[in-house]
C-alpha cells in the first residue's frame, strides 16, 4: 500500500520559520546513528544553501563508519548548547531528554520524528510513524524550502534511509522510499560508494569484537530467537569500541529459523542497553515500549537496570510472547 504524505505535515509552517529566521541549531539523539547524522547534515546543507547560519550539535560523536562523509567532522560534540538561535530543529527524539543536551529547552523547537511515543514537545511538531526514516521527512522539508538536491545533500539523505531501513530489510519500507532514493541517485548519489563506506569500513578491533560477541550467541529453548552479549571484558579484549557493533545485531537474522535477536550491551551504573531486531510480524517495538524504551516494529531498544540475569529475566519472556503474537497474527 502506498504511503501518502500526512495531510497534517506542517511543511508550510516550517518553511515560514526558516524564511523569517537567520540562525538555526540542528540536533538529534544521543548515540547518533546513520539516520540522525544523515538527516542533520542534509537539513543543515539546505539551510546553508538559503544563506542561513547553522550549527549542528550532538551529545555524542558519529559512529566510525560515518566519519568519512562530508560535514561529519564539523559536528560539535558537547553536553550543552548556548547562543542565540531563531529555532532549533530536533530530529529523531521522542522527548528533549533524548538529545542529552542541557539548555535546548530555551529555544523555539521544531520537532521532526518518526518513532512511536513522541511527546510532541515542540512549538512545531511533525510526527509520522509511517516514514521509513527521518531522512524521508527531511527530504520533504528540503523540497518545501525550495532547495535543489545537491549531490552532497542527496548523499546524506541516502545514508539516512539506507541505514534506518537496515539496508532495505525492515518492514517500514514503502514505494515512496524507493521513489525518494531514485531522486537521490539522480541528484548524484553513488550507492555503491555509500554502501562500502558504511558497511565495509572495518578495523582489526571491530572484527575481533564481532567474533567475540558472536561467540556468545545462544538461542531460546525453541530456537526462535538469538541472544548475544557485549560486556566490558569482551570490549577490553577486542580493542574495539562499542560503536563498532553497528550492524552486528542483524547477523543472526540471516538464519531462516531465527525470528528475532536480543543484544545485551553492558552500560554504566549496573545497567544493560538492550537492542532488538526482528522479522516480519514480530513487534519488538512493543517489547521495548513495555520496558520503557521505544523504536520501530522490527528495530527497537531500551535500558534495563540490574545484573545480566535480571535483565534477561525481564526481557526474554516478552520476546518469546511477541513471537507467539506475531505468528498468531500472520
Amino acid at each position: 500500500m502506498t504511503r501518502l504524505q500526512p495531510r497534517t505535515a506542517p511543511l508550510a509552517e516550517i518553511a515560514d520559520d526558516v524564511a523569517r529566521g537567520r540562525r538555526f541549531l540542528v540536533t538529534a539523539h544521543v548515540k547518533p546513528d546513520g539516520d540522525s547524522i544523515g538527516s542533520q547534515l542534509a537539513l543543515a546543507g539546505a539551510l546553508r544553501a538559503l544563506g542561513k547560519e547553522v550549527r549542528v550539535v550532538n551529545r555524542d560523536a558519529a559512529p566510525p563508519p560515518l566519519q568519512s562523509f562530508p560535514g561529519v567532522s564539523a559536528i560539535e560534540c558537547r553536553a550543552d548548547v548556548e547562543g542565540a538561535f531563531d529555532a532549533a530543529f530536533v530530529l529523531e527524539c521522542g522527548d528533549l531528554e533524548r538529545t542529552g543536551l542541557s539548555g535546548i529547552d530555551r529555544y523555539r523547537l521544531i520537532n521532526i520524528d518518526h518513532h512511536p511515543g513522541n511527546t510532541l514537545f515542540g512549538a512545531i511538531n511533525w510526527f509520522d510513524d509511517g516514514a521509513a526514516a527521518c531522512g524521508e521527512m527531511v527530504f520533504d522539508v528540503i523540497r518545501a524550502l525550495g532547495v535543489p538536491l545537491s549531490a552532497e545533500i542527496a548523499t546524506h539523505l541516502y545514508v539516512a534511509i539506507l541505514t534506518d531501513t537496515g539496508s532495505f530489510h525492515h518492514s517500514n519500507l514503502s514505494p515512496r522510499t524507493f521513489d525518494i532514493c531514485r531522486q537521490l541517485l539522480e541528484a548524484g548519489v553513488d550507492p555503491i560508494g555509500v554502501a562500502r563506506a558504511v558497511f565495509d569500513s572495518n578495523t582489526i578491533g571491530r572484527l575481533r569484537l564481532f567474533g567475540a560477541v558472536m561467540s556468545t550467541l545462544e538461542t531460546d529453548t525453541r530456537g526462535r530467537f538469538a541472544i548475544i552479549r557485549l560486556d566490558r571484558t569482551i570490549l577490553d579484549w577486542s580493542g574495539g569500541h562499542v560503536d563498532d557493533t553497528e550492524g552486528l545485531i542483524n547477523m543472526p537474522l540471516t538464519v531462516p529459523e531465527i525470528q528475532a535477536v536480543v543484544f545485551f550491551k553492558e552500560a554504566d551504573q549496573g545497567a544493560w542497553r538492550v537492542s532488538f531486531r526482528s522479522k516480519g510480524a514480530i513487534d519488538v517495538g512493543a517489547v521495548a515500549g513495555r520496558l520503557g524504551g521505544g523504536g520501530h516494529k522490527n528495530a527497537a531498544g531500551c535500558t534495563v537496570a540490574g545484573p545480566l540475569e535480571a535483565a534477561r529475566a525481564a526481557v526474554l519472556p516478552l520476546v518469546d510472547r511477541a513471537i507467539d503474537e506475531g505468528a498468531a497474527g500472520a
